[in-house]
């Protein structure tokens, strides 16, 4: 008698024709959640109890990681609660992992609603070891596409429906699963980013989705979403209205796919053009732009501060480096600003402070924190740094400093005055000096 119509018998009847030829049998009473292990065998000795509850024994076979044993996060299993509630015949195969570090066991899951019975019938066959192989290799064949889409449904919004729901770290194949769309939308929600969850509301919503989606349109927005691992991962949620010839009909198909390595990918790009457009190709050090942008916000921040933390700055030139550009050359020149600069970053590393270059041979350090008397010792241990260094043409060099301390009422212009005449004094005095302004 065919499959169609095993469910018309008892589950006394379905015990006798079964026992000899499966691994496990299972009764399930709906009407308590209880279920009752009737046959097990091999694996299943141990992951099921003669009698338990019967939404974690669904937790065990359904609600799991595909390739670990692990429970899902709590925002996924929110959105899950009919996980084991079926109206007619089902039929899945299963990834079981036992213990840790194991290969999982392939399983072939039958349930039967049964005749006349508040019950259902769980019959559970574990695969032979050339039919499990197979389906590992079957599984490794899908591994991207299970990794590129880690979620899909169906929407049926006149129903307030969802169905043939799809998590692919949790099977291959859809899950049965009831549960409204509304209260899907309102569970979902919660494995978002908090600061994309107005927007998911906005877009998923029913009356946006019925107004701004033509049959066979598509719409897409990029977000963080816990995955199942309960790691925030970016994702691009994608809402598409299905074709069905009726305009009456609203049809949606629902994904989420993972594009965690492609957006942190094009951020890494992003943050290495935003820092290029700040620094000076040739010294690594901030560029103009930049530097006077640092310096302005010190100032403005000094002048609306209740604490008055004390902000100075300086100004820092190679003596003679014209020279150096006509005797040895252009290239010569060069390789001695990103030496020099890289001597003061290596003696400011342990400071506050802002660094870059003011064009030439000039360079300007904003220094948080820091009197102008603890800001002139520190110029003058950078420039008995830079008079000690030798070059790597074989050669010395000096440097001129002035130095400046913010005062009340200052404008940025105020105090690069200051010290931009301190430095005129220090050039003036025979240079390799630091003065103060």
């Amino acid at each position: 008698m065919g499959e169609s119509k095993l469910a018309q018998y008892t589950s006394e009847e379905m015990i006798r024709r079964f026992s000899e030829l499966v691994d496990a049998i299972v009764v399930v009473d709906k009407t308590t959640d209880r279920y009752r292990t009737v046959i097990s065998r091999g694996i299943f000795t141990e992951l099921f109890d003669e009698e338990g509850d019967y939404k974690e024994l669904i937790q065990t076979l359904l609600i799991h990681l595909n390739t670990t044993s692990e429970k899902l996060p709590e925002s996924y299993q929110a959105f899950l609660p009919n996980f084991g509630t079926f109206t007619d015949k089902y039929s899945r195969r299963l990834k079981l992992v036992i213990n840790e570090g194991e290969a999982a066991h392939i399983v072939q899951m039958m349930v039967y609603p049964m005749a006349d019975e508040e019950a259902y019938m769980l019959i559970i066959d574990e695969l032979d070891p050339d039919e499990n192989e197979s389906e590992n290799q079957t599984y490794r064949k899908v591994e991207t596409i299970e990794k590129t889409f880690l979620f899909s449904m169906y929407i049926d919004l006149v129903e307030d429906s969802t169905g043939s729901l799809n998590i692919s770290e949790i099977s291959e194949e859809a899950v049965q699963a009831e549960l409204k769309y509304s209260d899907w939308r309102n569970m979902i929600v919660n494995a978002i980013g908090q600061e994309d969850q107005a927007l998911f509301m906005e877009r998923s919503d029913p009356e946006y989705l019925k107004k701004m989606f033509t049959p066979g349109s598509t719409s897409s927005f990029d977000c963080l979403m816990q995955n199942l691992d309960g790691v925030y991962i970016w994702v691009k949620l994608i809402f598409s209205r299905i074709e069905t010839g009726d305009p009456a009909d609203y049809k949606y198909v629902f994904m989420v796919q993972n594009i965690h390595e492609e957006a942190t990918a094009m951020f890494s790009s992003l943050k290495k053009l935003g820092e290029m457009a700040l620094t000076d190709s040739l010294t690594g050090v901030y560029n103009r732009g930049k530097i006077e942008t640092s310096a302005k916000n010190a100032v403005k921040d000094f002048a609306e501060s209740e604490s008055k933390d004390p902000i100075s700055m300086m100004i820092i030139d190679i003596d003679y480096f014209k020279a150096i550009n006509d005797e040895l050359g252009h290239a010569v020149g060069d390789k001695t600003l990103k030496q020099f600069a890289r001597i003061i970053t290596d003696n400011c590393k342990d400071e506050k402070a802002d660094i870059g270059r003011w064009g030439g041979e000039e360079f300007v350090i904003v220094l948080y924190g820091k009197t102008r008397d603890e800001a002139t010792e520190l110029a003058e241990k950078l420039r008995a740094k830079v008079a000690d260094f030798t070059m790597l043409y074989g050669k010395k060099i000096t440097c001129s400093i002035g130095v400046a301390e913010a005062r009340e009422g200052d404008s940025f212009e105020d105090i690069f005055n200051r010290m931009d005449k301190a430095l005129y004094k220090a050039k003036s005095a025979g240079r390799n000096k630091v003065m103060a302004g």
